[in-house]
């Protein structure tokens, strides 16, 4: 049997360790690396297709963005999976960036459940699945921009699922 007193330089021993382990990862293993981009910025380091630098003066909500050109794209429940119901949507959307010159801003929203944290997320990652299933329509990645508003800025008010339903999408606004 293991005296008390041993037990305990053990324990404290075992503990320090693993308290060690954890600030060198929190230090080192969590810090961003020079010229890292992340997809809420201005890269994307999930596909490797960058983001373009946001153009100066571009707001998904200014004067120089024409919004409700094309009808919302819709998401489930706490999921960025694009429906296959919204596919016709995407390649509209698709076709009109082939024929045109313009560049989009695609603005990610969520509905009221959740953090502000976690919604800005899943909206981010809302506007970046749109963003994806365009480029893999054959649409230049360089001239699509994403945002994130998530809780923010519902569509509808209300505190029910017919309303929450409304406020998961994904909208799109073109840049003049």
């Amino acid at each position: 049997m293991i005296e008390p007193p041993l037990l305990h330089r053990q324990l404290f021993t075992g503990l320090s360790l693993i308290v060690s382990v954890a600030l060198l990862y929190t230090v080192t293993g969590c810090e961003k690396k020079a010229g890292e981009q992340t997809a809420a910025t201005t890269g994307d380091n999930v596909t490797g297709a960058p983001l373009p630098e946001r153009r100066e003066g571009t707001s998904f909500f200014g004067s120089n963005v024409q919004r409700g050109k094309f009808q919302p794209i819709y998401f489930d429940f706490d999921s960025q999976s694009i429906r296959s119901s919204e596919t016709e949507k995407i390649q509209e959307i698709a076709s009109f960036m082939k024929s045109a010159g313009s560049e989009i801003i695609i603005a990610g929203f969520t509905d009221e459940r959740g953090t502000a944290e976690y919604n800005r997320g899943l909206g981010d990652r809302r506007a970046g699945a749109v963003r994806e299933s365009l480029i893999s329509q054959g649409v230049e990645g360089g001239r699509i921009q994403t945002v994130s508003f998530g809780l923010e800025m519902p569509a509808d008010p209300g505190h029910k699922e017919a309303a929450w339903a409304k406020n998961r999408r994904g909208e799109i606004g073109v840049i003049k």
